[in-house]
């Protein structure tokens, strides 16, 4: 199995991720502390693993896909972690959503391991990683992350090296900035379109190619006037985003207003117990009284 990829964690975007690359082939042995989340993927063809220190052991290389730094150390560097199984050389490619300086902090801890470690956060969200048209934005030295593209093709159509350790992540940090202020846009912008009696479902039509037209629009308008939150991310995620993000302005005395806005949006929408739901779910806070549109 030595050219076997492990998968450490299968949640939403890992299981997505996972469920592309067997289905173009890639051997893949997978390890999450969820054992329906493995069984998904074993279903598929992929191999289990009841550590991540032996799924790290059958590969080549390792993807991770979880939610914070300290999950990230501790499925890296706890006890049956990956560097417990991993060979020198082993790549570790993280796919996770997490901080630059953290990032930092573990590419240093895997170099003093022999283990080479490249930041590859992604955009496009589940539907993407399952026509393998995913964005990613990585940090690490180009060797590392020219073999990290190449395991990564299968999953992507748009891979680009932004510097050293970190760099993928801070990138991700400016992606999710400008996506989060999008969500807000289109959402208060139905909001307006529904009060004012217009027909919302024409507006992306109406709209495609001007300067005002983004993907988000198109896809996303018609769902905020549908309501519907069929997930494909979660708002507290976004949070988690827009944080990061002004934790980076601080440390670089960046004025970043707009950010301020959306992020607690976004925090007063999880304080109600919407933080799971999918960024569709932004048009609960645009409710008011039930009235009828201008005419």
């Amino acid at each position: 199995m030595t050219d076997s990829i492990a998968l450490i964690g299968a949640g939403a975007m890992g299981g997505a991720i996972g469920a592309r690359l067997v289905a173009t082939g890639t051997p893949l042995v997978v390890f999450d502390l969820d054992p329906a989340k493995v069984a998904a993927l074993t279903t598929l063809g992929a191999t289990a693993a009841s550590t991540a220190a032996e799924a790290a052991a059958q590969a080549t290389a390792v993807i991770l896909s979880l939610n914070a730094p300290h999950i990230v150390r501790a499925a890296v560097f706890g006890p049956n972690g990956v560097a417990a199984g991993a060979r020198p050389g082993t790549l570790i490619i993280d796919m996770s959503s997490i901080d630059p300086e953290s990032t930092k902090t573990l590419a240093r801890d895997a170099a003093e391991r022999s283990l080479t470690w490249v930041d590859s956060p992604l955009s496009g969200g589940i539907p993407k990683a399952a026509t393998g048209q995913l964005t990613l934005m990585q940090g690490g030295t180009p060797e590392a992350v020219a073999k990290a593209q190449a395991i990564l093709s299968q999953v992507a159509s748009n891979q680009t090296h932004m510097g050293p350790a970190g760099a993928g992540q801070t990138t991700k940090l400016i992606n999710q900035v400008l996506c989060g202020l999008n969500f807000l846009a289109v959402a208060e912008a139905t909001a307006l379109a529904e009060a004012a009696g217009v027909d919302v479902a024409r507006i992306p039509q109406a709209l495609a190619g001007g300067r005002a037209d983004s993907a988000i629009l198109q896809e996303y308008m018609p769902r905020f006037a549908a309501r519907d939150y069929r997930r494909t991310g979660r708002i507290d995620n976004m949070v988690k985003d827009l944080n990061g993000a002004q934790d980076l302005a601080r440390l670089s005395h960046t004025a970043m207003p707009l950010t301020a806005t959306c992020a607690e949006v976004h925090r007063m929408l999880t304080a109600a117990g919407l933080g799971g739901e999918d960024q569709a779910a932004l048009m609960e806070y645009f409710k008011g009284p039930t009235k009828e549109p201008l005419q």
